[in-house]
């Protein structure tokens, strides 16, 4: 036997496919990453399991730090995403990246008790779906881990995610579940990538699926206690809250408004009030005569619009640099041509049907589409 053919065979004995991935999606938390391994490692001793962490290109090296491990644990991968952000799809990335036939999805930051791990797989394995660990059954704890405003805002969350799902689960905001494989495929291609609840989103589309083949979705839980962040700052801001409000609408309508849509439109009704303000600045206050006005008053909304599109509606490829100038270039451009096509639509309506709010409101309807339609292509592509 060759010195190839004896390593090949020791790798061969050494290297066992894993039971179970284990999903991290990070931004900034390259000092959590080490101390979460070797919990894990701890945890499961001789079961094979791997490590998949998803990284949205961290500027404090995490991605870095990852690779460094892996090449000391063969059962640690890194997947570095640049130029694109966002929990929801780097979950779905690293899960369709993952073979194993179970996998969890958990944080970086220590607040997720890998201790229940085994629990969790042991009722994957004696046949449910998804099993989910929460905060809220007897026996868990949100207590350490929330401010008194973040936990009630956690509460709220699950009272109107509950009523979405209508299953009996005390916790379905959780970030922190294991799932089957095939559960997962059978709906992966119906997933949305926008928010940070994707077990929401799993939840929801995998009832309505197997409702409609006729068989149910078994849900277990194992309650934990929610830990304090051992490292870094917390994710949680505005836009988070504001792209859960999102998805929930967009899952209300049975995914037929997509969370991008939904958050556009919020945008451009926001608009509005600002075209109002500029216009009566510029006209009452500053006393410009009333075109230039108009003009000035279009200029201040659309670049609003544009600034909160950047920050919320398309915070996964938010424009930056020179192509931050480009995009508000045609950001201009088309909604120029969507005020064009709502004046058309409005102005033929009203002529044919003699129904002014229809018709503006029917104008309005088509020039958010047609914008919204068009910046995806040429504007955040």
């Amino acid at each position: 036997m060759n010195d190839q053919t004896q390593l090949d065979s020791v790798q061969a004995v050494a290297w066992l496919p894993p039971h179970l991935s284990i999903i991290v999606p990070t931004f900034n938390e390259r000092d959590n990453i080490a101390l979460l391994y070797e919990k894990l490692a701890g945890v499961f001793g001789a079961t094979p399991f791997e490590m998949i962490v998803v990284d949205d290109n961290s500027p404090d090296g995490t991605a870095a730090a990852v690779k460094a491990l892996s090449r000391r644990h063969p059962n640690i991968r890194c997947l570095q995403r640049i130029g694109r952000r966002g929990l929801a799809s780097a979950c779905i990335e690293g899960i369709s990246a993952s073979a194993a036939p179970f996998f969890a999805v958990m944080d970086a930051d220590h607040q997720h008790d890998e201790k229940i791990l085994p629990q969790m797989l042991a009722k994957a394995e004696a046949g449910d779906d998804i099993v989910v660990a929460t905060r809220y059954a007897e026996g868990g704890s949100a207590g350490e881990g929330f401010s008194a405003a973040r936990a009630a805002g956690s509460q709220l969350a699950t009272r109107l995610s509950s009523r979405l799902t209508g299953a009996d689960l005390s916790d379905p905001m959780s970030g922190f579940f294991l799932m089957r494989r095939e559960v997962f495929e059978e709906v992966a291609p119906n997933l949305s990538d926008d928010g940070f609840k994707i077990l929401l989103d799993i939840i929801v589309t995998s009832m309505r699926h197997r409702k409609s083949n006729g068989q149910a979705l078994k849900i277990g839980e194992v309650p934990y206690q929610f830990r304090e962040r051992h490292a870094g700052s917390s994710k949680m801001s505005p836009l988070i809250v504001i792209q859960f409000l999102g998805l929930l609408l967009s899952k209300m309508t049975g995914g037929l408004l997509p969370t991008s849509f939904l958050l556009f439109g919020l945008v451009g009704g926001s608009g509005v009030i600002v075209n109002l303000v500029a216009l009566v600045v510029s006209h009452e206050i500053f006393h410009l005569p009333l075109d230039p006005s108009v003009v000035i008053a279009a200029v201040v909304s659309m670049t609003t619009n544009y600034l909160l599109n950047n920050e919320l509606t398309y915070a996964d490829k938010k424009l930056r640099g020179g192509r931050f100038w480009f995009g508000l270039a045609t950001f201009y451009a088309v909604c120029s041509l969507g005020l064009l096509a709502n004046l058309s639509v409005a102005n033929w309506l009203y002529h044919a049907e003699g129904q002014f709010y229809f018709a503006s409101i029917i104008g309005v309807i088509m020039s958010v589409v047609f914008n919204y339609a068009v910046t995806r292509v040429f504007t955040w592509r």
